[in-house]
Formats: structure tokens, C-alpha cells, sequence
């Protein structure tokens, strides 16, 4: 353990393992739990209690686990009773609320918004400022880019809150909204500047407000390489595991 920065406040049952490193100003509440080589930049709080710890004097916090190699960058704010899987990321001014869980690998962009009970599957990526609702569930290798809402409430305001599904290496691109209790598939595509308000099937492209679907997704052409771009796995390997042996490879040595 190894402690870098100025003014840092440790709550009780705080674990911290090998070659951790904080920033300055950094506050670390009870029951937190995090990993091996793991940086904390300044200005970050870890495990900020939910509002029962403001009304009930028995309060207890729930435990908040970081993986191991994660880096949390200035300014972010992750709740308590959040989990993250191993090399989570985030950028700067990210909230993160209670009962949040993700996989391995996923990135979260500066200025997004984690509005709590979510689930997140392995290399997901959050690009900067997009805003996921409570109850949202999303799988593996699905990258969100900007400015993209969810949203849960169907009749607001209302107490039934249902977040929408997205399926596994699915991309929705730019100031996107995604309605509440909306299914997305695998290997979808979500056009720019789109509302989805009904479900989207596997393969599928779908732009427009209110959106419609627009192609199979397998009949869009590449831009880098002869063929068809997409599944995009196939051409593009960046920072994923199948790194330069190719997702099919990958996919046979998975098993």
C-alpha cells in the first residue's frame, strides 16, 4: 500500500491492496474494498453512503468493491454497495450510484451519469457525458457514445421504473435516447440522434425519431477493409481480447 496524496480520509474496514495509490482530498467510506494496483485520483469519493446514513443512526454502509488494476480519475463518485470487475476505468466527473455491478474491462466516460442498480456485462465503454437510468441492463462488448440517454419511466412521473436491455456487442452512437423497458439485441446498431421506443431484433439498424428499422446490419459496407464492416468485431480489435488473432480465433480458443 502506498499512499501519495495530501488530506485523505479513510473510513473503518477500508481494504486496500498491493501498490494501491490515492490522490489528494479523497474520502473513503467504511466497508470499502480496493484491489491490488489500483490508482485513486484526487478529489474522488469511494463509497459515498446512501441517504439513510443522513436519517438513521444504525446505519450500516454496504460494502463497495473496486477490481484489481482499475484506475478512478479525478472527481468521481462512486456509491456504496457498488461492484466493479478487474481494469474498470472511469474519466473525470463520473457518478456512479448504489447497487451498480461490472464486469472486466469496462470504461466509463467523463461526465457520465451511473443512476444505480445497473448491471454492465465485460468490455463495456461509456463514452463521455451519457446518462444510463436505474434498472438498465446491458451486456458484453456494447460501447455507448455520447450524449445517448435511457430513460425508465414510461408515464412520468410514476413509480414504475423498468430500464431498457441491450444485448452483447451492440453500438449506439451520438444523442441517442432509448426508452424505458426497450429491447435492444446482439449486434444491434442505434443511428445518431435516434428514439427507440420499441424493441430492435438481433442484427438490426435502426435511426430516426420515433426510429425505424432501417437495414440488416451485415449489408453495411466497410469503410477499412473489402467487405462488409460489421459484425465490427471482425475489424476492429483495439483494446479487446482477441487482440491480433482475430475474434473467431479468439472465439474457438474461449471455447
Amino acid at each position: 500500500m502506498k499512499f501519495k496524496g495530501k488530506n485523505i480520509s479513510l473510513g473503518k474496514n477500508v481494504k486496500l491492496g498491493k501498490n494501491v495509490r490515492i490522490g489528494d482530498n479523497t474520502v473513503i467510506y467504511d466497508n470499502v474494498d480496493i484491489a491490488d494496483n489500483t490508482t485513486v485520483c484526487n478529489n474522488c469519493i469511494i463509497g459515498e453512503p446512501t441517504k439513510d446514513y443522513y436519517t438513521n443512526k444504525n446505519y450500516k454502509n454496504p460494502k463497495t468493491k473496486i477490481g484489481v488494476n482499475s484506475l478512478i480519475r479525478s472527481h468521481t463518485i462512486i456509491y456504496a454497495s457498488v461492484k466493479t470487475g478487474t481494469n474498470f476505468s472511469t474519466g473525470h466527473r463520473v457518478t456512479i450510484r448504489e447497487k451498480s455491478k461490472f464486469g472486466d474491462y469496462c470504461m466509463i466516460g467523463t461526465m457520465s451519469d451511473i443512476q444505480g442498480y445497473v448491471k454492465f456485462g465485460d468490455y463495456c465503454r461509456l463514452h463521455s457525458s451519457v446518462h444510463i437510468c436505474q434498472y438498465s441492463e446491458i451486456g458484453n462488448f456494447v460501447f455507448i457514445y455520447p450524449f445517448v440517454v435511457f430513460t425508465n419511466d414510461p408515464h412520468p412521473p410514476s413509480t414504475v421504473w423498468k430500464g431498457p436491455k441491450i444485448g452483447n456487442f451492440t453500438q449506439i452512437a451520438v444523442s441517442s435516447i432509448i426508452n424505458s423497458e426497450v429491447k435492444i439485441g446482439s449486434n444491434c446498431l442505434v443511428a445518431a440522434n435516434s428514439f427507440i421506443k420499441s424493441d430492435m431484433p438481433d442484427f438490426s439498424v435502426f435511426g430516426g425519431s420515433p426510429a425505424e428499422k432501417i437495414s440488416d446490419i451485415r449489408k453495411i459496407k466497410s469503410k477499412q477493409v473489402s467487405g462488409m464492416h460489421y459484425p465490427w468485431m471482425k475489424n476492429f480489435s483495439k483494446g479487446m481480447p482477441w487482440g491480433k488473432i482475430g475474434f473467431e480465433k479468439w472465439q474457438q480458443k474461449k471455447g
